[in-house]
């Protein structure tokens, strides 16, 4: 099985076309379908079942695919980490974490390192945490900082407790005080309150909702779906309350009222996770370095 044949593999999979995907890889036609069916002969089994005008995967090629996808991320990986100069002066980042830390914890940690490092490539992905192990397990980043506990744990994983985060209820100065104005707010008193909501996926979305469970009633939403940035704005405007963590209420401003929740509150723990079978390349060690010890 040679690296270039799962190339050609993965092309004609997603392209499910064979001079398409020739092109893509920048081969001629007949060279590309010669070193597929090599690889069939290689493992034994047909990959792609070909009808006029209709390519699609056997069993044997769904299986084969992310495999093949994992291998070549491996390799890009491998390739970028060579092509690293020794003094960090080149290279890229992938970096993935959820947005509302994308809002709080990196725009800080990320200048300082653009500073020390203005050639090393810096490429971020927002998401869930499920989405973001995800996204490591396949290799296609190099770190993530997600939320714990996972809601499936993955062994293919190393991740470090980096901090652990305050929740707190924000309101517009101009709507009542929530919880009849007292200076925290228990999990209860929003029991009533219309509440701006996260979009499914977000892990402060299960965690306020599993809460307000917790306390035997359903949350009201006013308005649900947003990311950080869209909540804050519904927020601002008075459409309701939203429980978001502590840095992205301190970093928003202006135009927020800021109460904490009572004891024992709501809490968020963050880690950066890496995949444990592959070592993260040198400048991704440093931007982790970086983390740990801000």
């Amino acid at each position: 099985m040679q690296f270039q044949q799962l190339q050609y593999f993965v092309a004609v999979a997603e392209t499910r076309h064979f001079t398409r995907a020739a092109d893509l890889v920048h081969v001629a036609q007949p060279s590309l379908s010669q070193q597929i069916k090599a690889l069939e002969r290689e493992l034994g089994a047909d990959l792609f079942l070909r009808a006029r005008g209709n390519i699609t995967l056997t069993d044997a090629g769904e299986a084969l695919l992310p495999l093949a996808r994992r291998i070549l991320a491996d390799a890009d990986t491998a390739r970028h980490e060579v092509q690293e100069l020794v003094q960090l002066r080149s290279g890229r980042v992938r970096l993935g974490a959820t947005p509302s830390l994308c809002t709080g914890l990196l725009p800080d940690v990320l200048r300082a390192f653009h500073d020390r490092y203005p050639g090393i490539r810096l490429m971020i992905e927002e998401g869930g945490s499920h989405d973001l192990v995800r996204e490591l397990a396949r290799g296609a980043l190099d770190l993530a900082l997600i939320v714990l506990p996972l809601p499936t744990p993955s062994p293919a994983l190393t991740s470090v407790e980096l901090l652990r985060e305050d929740l707190v209820v924000v309101s517009s100065p101009d709507a009542p005080k929530p919880g009849r104005g007292q200076r925290a707010v228990r999990i209860s008193d929003l029991e009533g309150e219309r509440l701006v909501m996260f979009r499914h996926g977000y892990d402060l979305r299960e965690l306020t909702v599993a809460a307000c469970r917790a306390e035997g009633f359903e949350p009201d939403f006013a308005v649900e779906g947003g990311e950080m940035d869209a909540v804050l704005g519904f927020v601002r405007a008075g459409l309701g309350l939203a429980v978001v963590p502590r840095m992205v209420a301190t970093r928003a401003g202006r135009g927020l009222r800021v109460t904490p929740l009572a004891r024992p509150g709501l809490h968020r723990t963050i880690a950066l996770a890496h995949r444990s079978d592959v070592a993260p390349p040198r400048a991704a060690r440093e931007l982790q370095r970086m983390l740990l010890e801000r």
